[in-house]
């Protein structure tokens, strides 16, 4: 007899857009599914905005914002913060909600994996975070852990793909039929049916008011504090600007108003009149021209940009993969770091390129916005390593088939 429950396991903000595009096709296919989210990273918002959808376990806004593995101060502060109290409520109430039975869907990596497999029931696991493409391919020098991965024969570590070869573990999908061709060498029945980040963008009209200046799309990130500190060095980082150049900061609930606010006014910008037909909710003018806030504006003004200036992990992704090429600058963390975005720009193929220091962010600038058929070939190679949009409805597809049937 087909499940009718389904708990939905999701780390983090990105891998919560994933899991919110393939649960909204899920619904259309199968709308008798009684549908759970237990988001373990942050709040689950874009979860939580489903309609039917029910949330289980606390929610917990760690200082890492989920990337306390990447280093020693970051899982200390999360410790502090209350992470192991929090991952034991969420235990708890995994454990309550498998004694009625149904299936479970992990989106992420280790973590729901994990969490999935000791519930005891059945699962499928969304492998969102890892690609093959960020140890065989460029660009940028050869490092230790490529010769790790390319030992294992793939990104994933054993132990994740011990989990994935589970008889229980009924669905696997990766983000790319590279790493799925991998994963399957080593005994995981893997498959790479599209990745869903691509879907939901809709070309929309450009506006008058914005045809005859060069349109920048910012992205600071999504978690705070990092997103303010990151905003604020790809401003100066930015500067000098033109008078027809426009950024346009496309963010959710970070930055707050009150620290753009304190940003932008000691930065020099003044407040200008919000220019018709773009959705801005408020805009400025100062050093490197105006900007233009849209907060949930990212899918609207993804598709008007020329160019990206991005300390994003899933956006700068999306950007790229609609064609858009990206200078992305490092900061100090705890996600935006260098290693996370020299990782990023070898999973794109160079379709975003990293700049250490404002002055090559600059440099960089100045040669893309210069040479359209260069940002062009770049965002051709972003098309093709992120792939086309129809992820979201072919993923729920496999898991009505494979994991609730």
């Amino acid at each position: 007899m087909p499940s009718k429950r389904l708990l939905v396991l999701s780390n983090g903000h990105g891998e919560d857009l994933i899991a919110r595009r393939i649960l909204e096709s899920l619904q259309l296919q199968r709308p008798e599914l009684e549908i759970t989210v237990l988001p373990m990273v942050g709040e689950g918002r874009a979860l939580l905005s489903l309609e039917g959808i029910e949330a289980i376990g606390p929610r917990l806004q760690l200082p890492s914002g989920g990337f306390s593995n990447q280093s020693a101060r970051g899982l200390l502060k999360d410790i502090q913060a209350g992470l192991a109290q929090s991952s034991l409520v969420q235990w708890r109430s995994l454990k309550r909600w498998a004694r009625q039975g149904g299936c479970l869907l992990a989106v992420g990596d280790l973590l729901p994996l994990a969490f999935a497999w000791a519930s005891g029931l059945p699962y499928g696991f969304i492998g969102t975070p890892k690609s093959d493409y960020t140890w065989r391919s460029g660009p940028g020098c050869a490092y230790p852990a490529d010769a790790y991965h390319r030992l294992k024969g793939s990104e994933w570590d054993p132990w994740e793909w011990a989990l994935m070869s589970r008889p229980r573990c009924r669905l696997v999908t990766c983000r790319d039929p590279l790493t799925a061709r991998g994963l399957r060498r080593l005994g995981v029945r893997a498959l790479a049916p599209g990745n869903p980040m691509m879907d939901g963008f809709a070309q929309q009209p450009l506006p008058e008011s914005l045809q005859d200046l060069e349109r920048l799309l910012i992205l600071p990130g999504s978690r705070t504090p990092e997103a303010e500190q990151n905003l604020e060095r790809l401003l100066r980082a930015a500067t000098p600007g033109r008078p027809e150049r426009v950024l346009l900061l496309a963010c959710g609930n970070s930055p707050s108003d009150s620290a753009l606010e304190a940003l932008l006014s000691q930065l020099d910008y003044r407040q200008i009149a919000i220019p018709s037909g773009t959705g801005a909710s408020r805009a400025w003018q100062g050093p490197a021209g105006r900007v233009l806030l849209g907060r949930g504006c990212f899918e609207r003004w993804a598709g008007w940009s020329h160019l990206g200036l991005a300390c994003a992990g899933t956006a700068t992704e999306q950007l790229v993969g609609l064609g858009i090429p990206a200078l992305s600058l490092p900061g100090a963390g705890p996600q935006f770091k260098s290693s996370f975005a020299v990782r990023q720009s070898r999973l794109l193929g160079g379709a975003v390129q990293v700049c250490n220091d404002a002055m090559t962010l600059q440099r960089g600038l100045q040669l893309l916005l210069a040479e359209p058929s260069l940002r062009q070939q770049l965002g051709s190679i972003g098309r093709r390593r992120m792939g086309p949009p129809g992820g979201s409805r072919a993923t729920a597809q496999w898991i009505s088939q494979k994991l609730l049937s």
